[in-house]
């Protein structure tokens, strides 16, 4: 079993993607509520700040082995990062419109294929499941979960924006092996 877990609030409403974002004080109270109670043998973390950030501290602070995988980075919005959903809905109306229903044949302007996408984050799994037999947490992004959680449930990835995924949230899977 995978716990994978999106990171804090970085007090930043927008396609942060590849941004490179710390946590908010609150990212860090929300973190650190979340893992009170969990037992992990080991911690895998996208290289992204504010999720690393809080890796590193977490498995030192329980003495766990850390992993960072680059694989395991937020989704690249192209150039919708950075920028306030409510001015791309205003702006760009019709493109938004598609990427929610279809993102695989409607990637945001310069934005990262989905196929591209979907395989790293599924290798990064792969690895990070290793042979099953150890719980690991996965400290990740909000489209990652969410393309895991509708491969898993057979869904389109059309649904990945209706999939609500709140900061600091973990949610356990049972990783199956791509291919």
């Amino acid at each position: 079993m995978l716990d994978l877990m999106r990171h804090g609030a970085t007090g930043r409403p927008s396609y942060r993607g590849r941004l490179d974002d710390p946590l908010s004080e609150l990212g860090w109270t929300q973190s650190c509520a979340a893992t009170a109670d969990g037992i992990w043998d080991e911690v895998v973390s996208s290289t992204l700040q504010r999720c690393s950030a809080f890796a590193e501290h977490f498995a030192a602070a329980r003495s766990l082995p850390l992993r960072l995988d680059e694989r395991l980075v937020e989704y690249d919005f192209g150039r919708w990062q950075g920028r306030r959903i409510e001015d791309i809905e205003r702006e760009e109306p019709a493109a938004i419109a598609r990427y929610r229903a279809d993102p695989e044949n409607h990637p945001p302007p310069g934005g990262e294929d989905f196929a591209a996408f979907g395989n790293r984050v599924g290798a990064a799994l792969d690895a990070a499941r290793g042979d099953g037999k150890r719980r690991v947490l996965v400290l990740t992004h909000g489209a990652v979960i969410r393309w895991v959680q509708c491969r898993l449930a057979g869904l389109p990835f059309g649904a990945m924006a209706e999939t609500a995924i709140a900061n600091a949230s973990v949610h356990r899977v049972a990783w199956r092996r791509l291919g």
